[in-house]
């Protein structure tokens, strides 16, 4: 892959805040296409600033990606705003995302939030009115394996569009930095929409993977009484989604169903994070589509009874933390 630029994109700053697997490997590839890409990344701040981050990667080429600033915090950010600020960072109880970005950004700083969840866009929304918002989708398995060093598994395609709707010149901008890096972008002008396809996998397959004791998705697949429940609970995502305006096509709970079992088994984001004793995204991931079901009126038990033995493992989990 070639890492030359054109000079338009030579001029394009870009801040990832949150460079764990998913920020450091989509701000390697922005870099591949001539970027000036700095980042924040508290966790492991000298490992990155001595050796960079390591990203191995069957399908895009492995690469060392040796960022322009490496910063503890955005406030260190040096040369004026960035063109781009990537948001990269799990939305867990207590996190106060504007706060964490403010001092960066600036009049003309579109804000690009690479975050899993529904309805998560309107907190920035309201802290920076005046900054074009666009909101990104992530279908990559990657993950950090050591400090500095991240493996690049399978897929890595994105889909954006400029919240609350519609789809900018800027957005496009980025999609084609992106493209040339060798990841396909699909531009919506409904990623609200798009959101909600992705919570139809996410909020049902990441929840009983850590009920189960971090099962893989072979496991949960394995057996016609899983896949029975897998396809109730997607139901009632479906059925959220269609109440808040956005009704999801019927064939793709299949589709997503015969996607997973094709691919090879692998434990979803909150298993990992439930065996290495990490917070978990369960409020973004299940708890507002759960909120949102109540809030329309739609029935979903199933939906409920995953979140409440979730919040149940929560608390067990923060006690042995304390």
């Amino acid at each position: 892959m070639s890492s030359s630029a054109s000079p338009a994109s030579q001029t394009t700053r870009v801040l990832v805040v949150g460079a764990g697997a998913i920020g450091s490997f989509y701000g390697a590839l922005l870099q591949s296409y001539g970027a000036d890409v700095s980042v924040v990344c508290r966790s492991e701040l000298e490992t990155v600033r001595k050796d960079g981050f390591h990203i191995e990667s069957k399908r895009l080429g492995d690469r060392v990606f040796r960022p322009v600033q490496t910063l503890a915090t955005v406030t260190d950010y040096q040369g004026g705003p960035p063109d781009f600020l990537l948001l990269s960072v799990k939305v867990v109880e207590g996190t106060d995302r504007a706060a964490m970005i403010r001092d960066a950004v600036g009049p003309r700083t579109a804000i690009v939030l690479i975050e899993n969840g529904v309805e998560i866009e309107e907190e920035i929304a309201e802290a920076f009115p005046d900054n074009e918002l666009i909101s990104v989708l992530a279908f990559v398995q990657v993950s950090r394996v050591a400090p500095g060093k991240v493996k690049h598994y399978a897929f890595g395609d994105l889909t954006f569009g400029n919240y609350p709707s519609g789809l900018s010149e800027r957005s496009r901008q980025l999609a084609a930095m992106l493209d040339s890096g060798g990841i396909r972008c699909t531009l919506t002008e409904n990623v609200v929409t798009a959101r909600w396809q992705k919570c139809l996998w996410n909020a049902v397959f990441n929840p009983i993977s850590v009920l189960g004791g971090a099962l893989d998705t072979g496991h949960i697949l394995s057996g016609k009484v899983g896949e029975t429940f897998v396809r109730t609970a997607m139901r009632e995502v479906c059925a959220v989604a269609a109440a808040t305006g956005h009704p999801l096509p019927e064939t793709l709970i299949d589709q997503y169903i015969e996607g997973t079992r094709k691919a090879p088994p692998y434990k979803t984001s909150m298993a990992l994070d439930y065996e290495n004793k990490r917070p978990m995204e369960t409020e973004v991931i299940l708890g507002n589509a759960v909120r949102a079901g109540r809030r329309e009126g739609v029935a979903i038990p199933a939906l409920e009874s995953l979140y409440a033995l979730m919040k149940m493992v929560e608390i067990k989990e923060a006690a042995s933390r304390a």
